[in-house]
């Protein structure tokens, strides 16, 4: 039954009651979306929009792509919850098809219910592994709202207290057009980050356990570092004995179309020791884990379980999701459907002085907003353009350091005439937030 404004109005009104205050929610008059298929969403009200944001790079394929459905039916049908107290056919079934993917050699598996429980247990096995409680990470980064991964978090955003049971070290590189290095070729990008490394480690007390960095920084806005700058650092850890943990949330599982995994752009010294993955393998489901070698994986003395991880319901997801990704070379669309769009965008943004940067590779891609005239980030422009699509028809997410960048990221299955679609419905909402940011 279709919902008018008033019982949005209402919902929302339940929701601020009862939720916290900082869980925040996108636009002015909030969004409640009932249903979904392949690219396309509906709210309460009977509004349909070409989703460019796939619940925050989750819906990886498709809404309601039926082979997945149809593996949670009929898992569902069967038994829902086991727990890995017991054996689970689904779980080594997808332990087995992720360990062949990862490039890790000897590499295990542990199944979580996100990214933020992946990075979480990560940070655990590095930590326990190396004896040490120091962690190099990311200037930028985010990596999940657990107190761990809160700790290690470089986006001012998204940090909400200093307190950590972790020593963190931040280094550069992860945002290649800002910072003091901004204005170098690449080459002498990743050698002043590689020194900025080599001297941050002479700061600590020696025995740091990882450095954990994600190949493009997801709610950072979709910067990244040149291709190669992982490997550099790579070969430094190695000196050392520090571990590289890959946060591949959201560019796991062949997002970025030129690669599989993130860490594949940095893999002149060889994968990472450990990688973590989440969101788009379930396709909406909650799956989340860690992929190690077994040395790091088995380095734990203690007894654990996963309650939730690895449920036999979210395994036939993730199975019959991976499987759908595959046999479709959605890596491949992903490459070329997104290489049109980002030109497309580029193109568009060529004419618009608010636009300081349209960023990013395969179906991942950001857009930075700045006060035109300067250089200064601009996130009232960025809630412009996100409330402008949304009354286009076109639903977007934001990111980066006071979110002023624009996140696009729509299901990888996405078609060559809804990325022109897509790209001409935010041609239109950028030219209209411009016009009203230079009003203003």
């Amino acid at each position: 039954m279709t919902q008018t404004p008033q019982d949005t109005a209402a919902l929302h009104a339940r929701h601020q009651a009862v939720l916290p205050s900082w869980l925040s929610l996108y636009y002015e008059r909030p969004l409640e979306l009932t249903h979904g298929e392949g690219r396309h969403v509906w709210d309460a009200e009977g509004n349909r929009y070409l989703d460019f944001f796939g619940g925050i790079l989750t819906t990886m394929t498709a809404h309601a792509l039926p082979e997945v459905t149809k593996a949670v039916s009929e898992q569902a049908g069967r038994i829902i919850h086991t727990s890995t107290l017991y054996l689970s056919r689904p779980m080594v079934d997808l332990a087995e098809r992720i360990v062949a993917l990862s490039g890790i050699p000897d590499a295990r598996v542990f199944f979580t219910t996100s990214g933020t429980e992946a990075n979480d247990a990560a940070l655990l096995l590095a930590t326990t592994h190396r004896r040490s409680n120091q962690i190099l990470a990311m200037r930028n980064s985010y990596h999940g709202r657990s107190f761990s991964t809160v700790g290690i978090t470089g986006n001012q955003s998204w940090s909400p207290t200093s307190l950590s049971p972790l020593q963190t070290l931040y280094v550069h590189g992860g945002v290649r057009s800002r910072g003091p290095y901004a204005e170098l070729s690449d080459a002498e990008y990743t050698a002043a980050c590689v020194a900025d490394l080599e001297d941050m480690l002479q700061q600590t007390a020696g025995g740091v356990a990882a450095l954990i960095a994600e190949p493009v920084q997801g709610v950072g806005g979709f910067t990244m570092p040149p291709d190669g700058l992982y490997a550099a650092f790579r070969e430094v850890l190695a000196r050392h004995g520090i571990l590289w943990i890959s946060d591949e949330v959201q560019t796991g599982w062949g997002r970025t179309g030129d690669h599989f995994w993130g860490w594949q752009a940095h893999a002149g010294h060889g994968p990472p020791d450990m990688l973590t993955f989440a969101k788009g393998i379930g396709n909406g489901m909650s799956i989340g884990g860690v992929v190690a070698r077994a040395e790091v994986m088995n380095s734990l003395s203690a007894n654990s379980i996963s309650t939730f991880g690895g449920s036999p319901v979210t395994m036939a997801a993730g199975l019959a999701n991976l499987n759908y990704l595959l046999e479709h070379d959605l890596q491949g669309n992903a490459r070329r459907v997104g290489g049109l769009l980002i030109e497309r965008l580029r193109a568009v943004a060529a004419g618009l002085e608010f636009v300081r940067e349209v960023r990013g590779r395969g179906l991942m891609i950001g857009i930075e907003l700045v006060r035109p005239g300067t250089d200064e980030r601009s996130p009232e422009a960025a809630s412009l353009v996100v409330e402008a699509a949304r009354e286009r028809g076109l639903l977007v997410g934001k990111g980066g350091q006071g979110g002023a960048s624009l996140r696009i990221a729509p299901p990888m299955t996405l078609t060559v005439a809804e990325a022109e679609e897509g790209a001409d419905l935010l041609a239109d909402a950028l030219r209209a937030a411009h016009s009203m940011a230079a009003a203003s």
